[in-house]
């Protein structure tokens, strides 16, 4: 090794230790979340009887939830990315029926995803399904798929005036096989995240599967609009390459997404492959989220895309 190469590895390797050092003060204590303070219902109606059934189970009816338990501007503001996660995937549902669609977003929102988990909120629910080693087995499974798809998948990058949008791919390597000419993909520049944020804050990532945005009827609660995500039919968008955006498309997944507002730079997403339920997603943009709290809280109005509902005014005090 020459002195010259000796110094230059020198300085990166003390680059990169000054950076961790910045991390590690910068950096919070990962702590698990806690459940968020709100209201929620049970899951089942115990008061309505099917003579002809007796033992037949009857949800919660969302439209009597949203009356009962309607979401304070307040409640709203204790629901984070991260908190959502310590919920079942029926309280999830509650929290989503009781948002509206909000305005459609624009740029880039940094995005997260996780799957359902069962009633007691320890594991998913298809582990609570399948029981004993099996169910064991697929917890496993799924937290393996939550931690690949968070390494691969970014968030989205809105274009409002459009009415499209592209997901951001940060490392389209396990996708490199799919793609058929990667050196014509989109790409754009976003935060990073971690500790090579400290050395260079920003990072170069891909722009994949587009999809066409307006407001249509939710999968889950037709009460209401919600901001559909659709993949079906890209093919006519600026920049579609078959390989690989048909694969999110109506010849492979058939993949539609679902998103309704928490609050102005937080929404709460439902992704489905064929109007199946995949997972839940949220996109967030931080400076949004934190500069338009306060704002939010003191009942200032928000923009409307799509159509509320008849219980709207409920789910907005």
């Amino acid at each position: 090794m020459t002195a010259r190469h000796f110094i230059s590895t020198l300085g990166v390797a003390l680059l990169l230790a000054i950076a961790a050092l910045a991390y590690l003060w910068h950096a919070p204590a990962e702590n698990t979340p806690e459940r968020p303070d709100i209201a929620f219902a049970p899951l089942t109606d115990t008061t309505l009887k099917d003579p002809d059934n007796p033992i037949k189970v009857f949800h919660v009816d969302f439209a009597r939830i949203e009356h009962d338990l309607p979401l304070s501007l307040a409640d709203r503001a204790k629901i984070t990315p991260e908190n959502l996660k310590t919920l079942s995937q029926e309280e999830i549902d509650q929290i989503y029926a009781r948002l509206t669609a909000g305005p459609i977003p624009d740029g880039f929102m940094r995005g997260d995803l996780f799957f359902a988990k069962g009633e007691k909120g320890l594991r998913t629910r298809l582990g609570e399904i399948l029981d004993g080693g099996l169910g064991t087995v697929a917890d496993t499974k799924i937290e393996a798929l939550e931690k690949f798809g968070r390494s691969l998948w970014k968030g989205k990058r809105f274009y409002r005036d459009e009415r499209i949008l592209r997901n951001v791919i940060e490392d389209f390597k396990p996708l490199e096989g799919l793609i058929d000419d990667p050196g014509k993909l989109q790409t754009v520049e976003i935060p990073r995240q971690g500790l090579l944020s400290y050395i260079s804050p920003r990072t170069t990532a891909w722009l994949l599967f587009p999809a066409k945005l307006y407001c249509g009827q939710s999968l889950v609660d037709g009460r209401r609009e919600s901001i559909i995500i659709d993949y079906a039919y890209t093919h006519d968008l600026p920049g579609y390459m078959e390989r690989p955006d048909a694969l999110a498309g109506r010849g492979g997944l058939m993949i539609r997404d679902e998103i309704r507002m928490v609050r102005p730079g937080f929404y709460l997403g439902r992704a489905y492959a064929n109007r199946v339920f995949l997972l839940n997603f949220t996109v967030y943009d931080a400076e949004t989220a934190d500069n338009g709290l306060q704002a939010f809280l003191d009942g200032k109005p928000v923009a409307e895309d799509c159509w509320v509902g008849e219980q709207g005014v409920a789910a907005a005090q």
